[in-house]
């Protein structure tokens, strides 16, 4: 697997979006509102240290049950400390992957795709190079 990874730029320059009280309703519609409650800056809502954040761009399907799919953006930050349950960039055997790492009843890391196999790498082998924070999904191709 080739990994491409990018950090943030250290001065960025701030683009504030309109940010609507009004929730989109998964459900049933509901009326619009043209109330706008702050601005969003997605730099500060997806990156909280910057010196430790990188972008790395998925590859595969192994995780397509979250909704995480080939192509889509990753946002890892490597100094959170990894969580039970969290979904983190490993390496295994040389070769880095995407997966949900399970802390008890021992160290894995799990598929979120059932045509996948859960991984029980040797605790003392396994490394951890980030937690991923957010993904990025596009819904349309640019074009």
């Amino acid at each position: 697997m080739i990994l491409e990874i990018w950090t943030p730029p250290e001065n960025c320059q701030v683009v504030a979006i309109p940010l609507f009280t009004e929730r989109a309703s998964c459900g049933f519609p509901s009326p619009a509102q043209d109330y706008v409650e702050a601005e969003l800056d997605l730099n500060e809502y997806c990156i909280r240290r910057r010196s430790s954040t990188f972008f790395v761009r998925a590859i595969g399907n192994s995780m397509r049950d979250i909704g995480l799919h080939s192509g889509d953006l990753l946002v890892v930050d490597k100094a959170e400390k990894p969580q039970h349950g969290d979904i983190v960039i490993a390496e295994i055997n040389g070769e880095f992957t995407v997966k949900r790492l399970l802390l008890r009843p021992r160290p894995a890391l799990q598929a979120m795709n059932p045509d996948y196999r859960t991984l029980y790498p040797d605790p003392e082998q396994l490394q951890i190079f980030g937690v991923v924070t957010h993904f990025v999904h596009r819904t349309r191709e640019n074009g």
